[in-house]
C-alpha cells in the first residue's frame, strides 16, 4: 500500500508564487510516476504535471512555463512551486502516484485547497 499526504495549500494573490509538498510512504519501491492534478469546481479533474522515476517532466499547457514540478526519489516527495499564479491556477490539487508493475494503479492522495485571489 502506498499513502500520499500533501501539504502547503492556502491563499495566495495573484502573480504571487506558492508551493505544494507531497510525501509518499508504504510500498515506496512500487510507485512509477508522480504528479499533481487539480480540480476546480464544476470542473473535471485535470493534470497539471508528471515526472517519471528518472525525472522527465511532462506539463499541462496552461501552467507551462509557470510551474515546476520535482521529486525527491531519497526523501519521497513530489513537489510542485508554482509561480505567476492566477486566478483560474485555483483548485484543489491532488498528488497521484502510478503503483505498480505489471498492472498499474493510480493512488491519490487527500487533495489540498490552493486559492488566487485577484
Amino acid at each position: 500500500q502506498v499513502q500520499l499526504v500533501e501539504s502547503g495549500g492556502g491563499l495566495v494573490q495573484a502573480g504571487g508564487s506558492h508551493g505544494l509538498s507531497c510525501a509518499a510512504s508504504g510500498n515506496i519501491g512500487s510507485i512509477n510516476a508522480m504528479g499533481w492534478y487539480r480540480q476546480a469546481p464544476g470542473k473535471q479533474r485535470e493534470l497539471v504535471a508528471t515526472i517519471s522515476t528518472i525525472g522527465n517532466r511532462n506539463y499541462a499547457d496552461s501552467v507551462k512555463g509557470r510551474f515546476t514540478i520535482s521529486r525527491d526519489n531519497i526523501k519521497n516527495t513530489v513537489n510542485l512551486q508554482m509561480n505567476s499564479l492566477k486566478p483560474e491556477d485555483t483548485a484543489v490539487y491532488y498528488c497521484n502516484a502510478k503503483v505498480g508493475v505489471r498492472a498499474v494503479y493510480n493512488v491519490w492522495g487527500q487533495g489540498t485547497q490552493v486559492t488566487v485571489s485577484s
